[in-house]
């Protein structure tokens, strides 16, 4: 039965989405979500409402998030690809902010990236720290999560590493290889997503696993455990 409360979480039926909005709905709450292919049906069948990224239209995208008390935001896009762009993502985050501050929702919870600075020489984590000053700056109540790695069924990052040592008779890893990482259980970080989703103090956390690995170190595992 659900408790009243509204939430609505950005690509619900994607990778990091899904878990936040299964504890969501399994603690009795009420979950709409935004997406990019709201005619694709979700694993949750008719418990959770699609609408489009009305990017373009504030005020359609303000009026799916009206009522809510919580935006779940793991919105963001992997590459550069003709006119989707990390500029391009920037943007949009910044009109999906302005949309639910009018619309009334009350906090947001971003997912982020480890280390993002605004005098990076990667657009990729410029563009993330981008967007934590647009959320910082706004009147809505925030948590930021910083992951290093995600990692679970579907995660991108480890998935990719192991196709690459399965495909390629050479894996070349970027940089030295002997900088560090934390990966956290993407169920741990949707936990962590919804505790900090009913609080309301302002926060930046890191969101990180108990093992540190390096990147070598890392490949190293993934190649093990693939044989």
């Amino acid at each position: 039965m659900e408790n009243g409360r509204i939430n609505v979480v950005t690509g619900a039926f994607g990778f990091t989405g899904k878990h936040i909005t299964k504890r969501l709905l399994d603690m009795g709450e009420e979950v709409r979500t935004i997406t990019g292919h709201p005619e694709r049906p979700g694993e949750f069948g008719g418990r959770v409402k699609a609408y489009p990224y009305n990017f373009n239209k504030p005020e359609q995208l303000t009026e799916s998030l009206r009522g809510a008390d919580t935006l779940y935001n793991t919105y963001w896009v992997r590459f550069d690809h003709g006119s989707v762009t990390f500029g391009s993502a920037v943007e949009n985050s910044r009109t999906l902010i302005k949309a639910a501050q009018n619309a009334g929702v009350r906090r947001i919870v971003h997912v982020s990236i480890c280390n993002p600075s605004e005098n990076s020489t990667l657009p990729y984590y410029r563009g993330k720290a981008e967007v934590e000053k647009i959320i910082k700056t706004s009147k809505l109540s925030y948590t930021i999560l910083r992951p290093t790695v995600l990692f679970g069924d579907q995660g991108i990052l480890i998935n990719n590493i192991a196709w690459f040592l399965r495909k390629l008779p050479v894996f070349a890893v970027p940089g030295s290889g002997e900088y560090e990482l934390q990966p956290i259980y993407v169920e741990d970080l949707a936990d962590l997503a919804v505790e900090w989703g009913h609080r309301d103090e302002n926060i930046v956390l890191d969101a990180v696993g108990p093992e540190t690995y390096s990147f070598n170190a890392l490949v190293k595992l993934i190649a093990e455990k693939i044989g």
